[in-house]
């Protein structure tokens, strides 16, 4: 998978979806591998519980700095939907590894349960895209945000009842659209 080293990539407008998309991920996937290197798999402590609430620390930042038009922290809000993606892929590793996996995994171990769930992602993406047309090109960066704060709402109430939805997508599926909504965000903003 080739890496990117900067958002704004001089290609950007020539290249479809797919392609940014897979550029996109390659570079929150070669930050997660060098921060695997450094910290291990402390992530693996975290239960879903709390990794929605970093989610929310991430987005609802994002939408301070985009409501007041100030920003106190140097780390960029690119850097903040990079952490949402990231921490979706936390998500649904977690969700799927199997209750016996070790805290402690490999960096192989790591990267393939990464690949994995990217690549669960990516599907999900193509489909969705060819069904709405592409409709997100047309969004504000803005409303991408608000979609994630709502996304990560529901998945608060459905980690407070237990998982026991009557009709609604399950939190797996929430994780996907943010981890895909930021994507596009990212792609948004390089435009």
């Amino acid at each position: 998978m080739p890496l990117i080293h900067s958002f704004a990539h001089p290609l950007i407008h020539s290249l479809s979806t797919p392609e940014q998309y897979d550029q996109r991920l390659a570079q929150c996937r070669e930050l997660f591998l060098k921060k695997t290197h450094d910290y291990g798999t402390a992530w693996r402590i975290l239960r879903l519980p709390s990794v929605t609430d970093q989610l929310f620390i991430k987005a609802n930042r994002i939408r301070t700095i985009q409501e007041t038009g100030v920003q106190l922290v140097a780390d960029d809000v690119n850097d903040e939907f990079v952490a949402i993606i990231n921490y979706c892929l936390i998500a649904l590793m977690q969700l799927h590894l199997p209750p016996a996996t070790p805290l402690d995994m490999t960096a192989e171990a790591v990267a393939a349960a990464y690949d994995h769930e990217a690549a669960e992602n990516r599907r999900l993406l193509l489909a969705k895209n060819h069904d709405y047309g592409e409709a997100w090109r047309s969004m504000r960066v803005e409303s991408i945000t608000d979609l994630i704060l709502m996304k990560l709402h529901r998945v608060k109430q459905l980690e407070n009842i237990g998982g026991a939805a009557l009709v609604s997508e399950s939190v797996q599926g929430s994780y996907r659209d943010m981890l895909n909504y930021a994507v596009f965000a990212l792609i948004l903003r390089s435009a």
